[in-house]
């Protein structure tokens, strides 16, 4: 809990922009999550660098909250800050087919920025949920093709708020599902991405069909949180989870859904419990049927209930 002594400090510092005992279940696209401590958006990088200057003075712990797609969080108290960056939104075309783009950007906008101006390069992204600074800590992607392959520069505050870095690229460790490298508590600010010129109309019907695509294979009009498990070398985590009769199985509101064996859904009055118990069940009959593992590929914050 943050002391009222450390709430006043922190209302002073940035007023309206910092909030307290909020609901992650309000913040996360699974809509579970008990509270966090504080949630605070600052308004631009002067603020976000008194912000983590704050955090540190008080010993608080701060972590990066996107539009909580990727992420479980636990029916328990989360303790410390939740950082948003929805204020960083700006899109900035620059010259030599290069795209700035802020970690607070939705999907949507860049979908909608490169369909209207005719920049090829990002279409694979069409449909991938949350936000930038979301693709770039989990280097999301489809087969084939991932953020690092059209990154060319990361923005990055460090986790003091001291100072503010432009890494290139071959400077930064993009895995599968993962950026490594940073310290943590590092703030992806921007991203300097690769883009190309091409007829507007090519770029709109390529997203729109991936989007398409998304829309007849996956989940999309209830809540969850994008794949719940990285696909294994050489197959697919949903087929591993179909294989083994889990499609459709529930643990009070929570459900694999039948459409996509690889993402959980809330049907209604879900926990993280209920969430974290299906998981379990998946790793456990797929590692009994085929040996295999199933990593998570979603982050699990905050405490158990």
């Amino acid at each position: 809990m943050i002391s009222s002594e450390a709430r006043e400090r922190f209302e002073r510092a940035l007023g309206p922009r910092v909030r307290f005992d909020v609901p992650l279940a309000k913040l996360t696209s699974l809509r579970v999550g008990g509270p966090a401590d504080a949630v605070a958006t600052p308004e631009d990088r002067a603020e976000l660098a008194l912000l983590l200057k704050l955090c540190r003075a008080e010993h608080l712990p701060h972590l990066v909250l996107g539009g909580g797609f990727n992420t479980l969080a636990l029916d328990g108290r989360l303790d410390g800050v939740v950082v948003q960056l929805a204020r960083f939104r700006r899109i900035e075309e620059r010259p030599g087919g290069l795209l700035r783009l802020e970690a607070g950007v939705s999907h949507s906008q860049v979908a909608r920025f490169c369909s209207e101006r005719g920049l090829s390069g990002l279409e694979f992204a069409a449909g991938i949920p949350g936000t930038v600074g979301g693709w770039l800590a989990m280097n999301a992607g489809v087969p084939g093709r991932e953020l690092r392959d059209v990154l060319v520069e990361l923005e990055v505050m460090s986790p003091t708020g001291e100072k503010l870095r432009h890494l290139p690229a071959g400077a930064l460790r993009l895995v599968y599902r993962a950026l490594r490298g940073l310290a943590p508590g590092s703030i992806l600010v921007s991203a300097l991405l690769r883009v190309t010129q091409a007829p507007a109309e090519t770029v709109r019907a390529e997203i729109e069909r991936l989007l398409a695509r998304r829309a007849a294979t996956q989940p999309l009009s209830v809540p969850s949180f994008g794949s719940v498990f990285k696909n294994p070398p050489g197959d697919y985590a949903g087929r591993l989870i179909e294989s083994v009769g889990l499609k459709g199985f529930r643990v009070g509101g929570a459900q694999i859904s039948p459409m996509h064996a690889n993402f959980i859904a809330n049907t209604g009055g879900a926990s993280a419990a209920d969430v974290c118990a299906l998981m379990r069940e998946a790793q456990q009959r797929v590692r009994a049927a085929s040996g295999i593992h199933l990593e998570p590929e979603v982050r699990v914050i905050g405490r158990k209930g």
